[in-house]
């Protein structure tokens, strides 16, 4: 009896649950718990010692590590804005924030230009030096915040070590991504944010920053010996140097009577020095004479407009546009008219309904593809002879669409929301969103609708398309603005149509 009692006191209680013992974590529950412990541990880490000040060319920087779902580089210049470059696609992100611009090294290159010649260099070892110091931070802050974490819920030093483990093996991970995904042409792509979303304007195409470096030069070492300058750096650098090889295109569309777009178009042609502006339609809501005084800012905008009706223009709107003697400026396009402006060669087509409250009379089932086979066939006409056709305009995507093949670059609106794709003929469609931010009716929705431009760079020789800026501006109410630099991909060339049937031969 002693020995089993003294046998009962020694065997621990069972661990009782809802129907009887308690089982142990299923071993899946257990590793998903450890995941969670390790991830929060390891963004702890990073908050805590996962930074590292650096000094890059005449700049002092602070790079940082952060988890991120899209990866890529961000680069915060405060109080200017920021720019964000798709680097990679990991789990991290790097973050670099401008702190200052250091007045000794500033002035040294004031007092000696010929070291700018060696910025470039020196910029690139600054860069590759505080990556190596981050990324051995990083992996000292993950690994110590894991296991410190992992110590803290565990209360097992084993557990605590495979924590800490994991931790470093899902960075290194991170880093395999980082280093595979790698895309060093994304400084040719940035998104710009803030005051520095004119940066585009003032950089210019990878042509203009190649030949005229020495100007950049001078522009920078005048620029650093005041640092107030920075917050007028958009006026005081050269604002898009005009090179005789890039016209510059000015594409808007889905005003809907908003009187702001005139004042941003006009901001767009001075800041942008645009050739020629293209209108794909929806300037007015709906149509009626007592709207036309809406389209008087036009005469003043300081440079060509061509003009494709919507589906929100009347005839008694195009009609008043066609008036030369009060727009001297204004081609209006309908019916494939092709005009030369600038020597850029311009063909468009009118929205065939006329629906401004969508409450008209019925209209024909295929009336866009009507209107976009009218388009092609007068493109068509044009190849015939010899005068190609460089863009079209409709109104409509579902009509632009129709132009596959027959021209380069074809644009379009109606949707109030970007599109961009090479057509299977080789077309590039651009749809362009409101420029109106949806107009005054866009008080009725949820939340403002953005305004958007695009500025187009056309080779002048060729009149291909080299480049595009997107130009977002908030909405009604809102003061954000961000502009993003693309570049085309390698295109097949287009094919040209046969004079005596619609085939098609290289």
């Amino acid at each position: 009896m002693a020995r089993a009692r003294h046998l009962l006191r020694r065997r621990p209680p069972p661990r009782l649950g809802v129907g009887g013992p308690l089982a142990s974590p299923r071993p899946f529950v257990r590793a998903l718990g450890l995941v969670v412990v390790v991830l929060f541990g390891a963004w702890l880490g990073l908050l805590a010692v996962g930074s590292v000040r650096t000094p890059v060319g005449p700049m002092d920087t602070t790079m940082t590590l952060r988890p991120s779902l899209s990866g890529g580089t961000k680069i915060n210049v405060s109080p200017l804005g920021a720019l964000e470059l798709d680097s990679h696609h990991a789990p991290v992100r790097l973050d670099v924030d401008v702190d200052r611009l250091d007045p000794v090294r500033s002035q040294a290159l004031v007092q000696h230009p010929e070291r700018l010649a060696g910025l470039e260099d020196e910029v690139t070892t600054d860069v590759a030096s505080g990556t190596r110091e981050l990324a051995l931070r990083s992996c000292v802050a993950v690994v110590t915040g894991a296991t410190a974490l992992g110590l803290a819920v565990y209360r097992r030093p084993r557990r605590a070590l495979a924590a800490g483990g994991l931790a470093l093996v899902l960075l290194a991970a991170s880093g395999v991504g980082v280093y595979a995904t790698w895309n060093p042409k994304s400084v040719l792509e940035p998104r710009f944010s803030g005051l520095l979303s004119s940066a585009p304007s003032v950089v210019g195409d990878a042509r203009s920053i190649v030949t005229d470096f020495d100007v950049y030069q001078q522009e920078l070492a005048r620029l650093v010996t005041n640092v107030t300058k920075l917050y007028d750096a958009t006026s005081t650098l050269p604002v898009y140097s005009p090179n005789p090889a890039t016209l510059r295109v000015l594409h808007v569309s889905d005003i809907h009577l908003n009187p702001a777009a005139w004042h941003i178009i006009g901001s767009l042609v001075e800041q942008y020095d645009i050739d020629v502006i293209i209108d794909s339609g929806d300037t007015m809501d709906h149509g009626a004479a007592v709207e036309n005084s809406f389209l008087d800012p036009i005469a003043d905008l300081g440079a060509p407009y061509i003009w494709a009706r919507g589906n929100h223009d009347s005839a008694v709107t195009q009609k008043y546009l066609e008036n030369k003697k009060r727009f001297k400026n204004v081609h209006v396009l309908d019916q494939g008219r092709a005009v030369t402006v600038g020597g850029l060669r311009v063909a468009g087509i009118g929205d065939p309904q006329f629906t401004p409250d969508r409450t008209g009379p019925e209209q024909a089932e295929d009336a866009q593809g009507v209107a976009g086979r009218t388009l092609a066939a007068a493109l068509r006409e044009q190849q015939r002879s010899g005068t190609p056709v460089d863009v079209a305009v409709a109104h409509e995507p579902e009509a632009a669409k129709e132009t596959d093949g027959e021209v380069p670059l074809v644009l379009a609106g109606h949707v109030h929301h970007r599109q961009n794709e090479v057509l299977k003929g080789g077309t590039r469609l651009m749809v362009e969103g409101s420029t109106g931010g949806g107009g005054l009716r866009a008080v009725q929705n949820k939340k403002p609708e953005q305004v958007l431009a695009s500025v187009l760079y056309l080779d002048r020789s060729t009149h291909r398309l080299q480049a595009w800026d997107e130009i977002t501006l908030g909405g009604l109410g809102l003061t954000t603005a961000e502009v993003s630099r693309h570049l085309p991909q390698e295109e097949p060339a287009l094919t040209t149509p046969s004079p005596t049937a619609p085939t098609h031969s290289p």
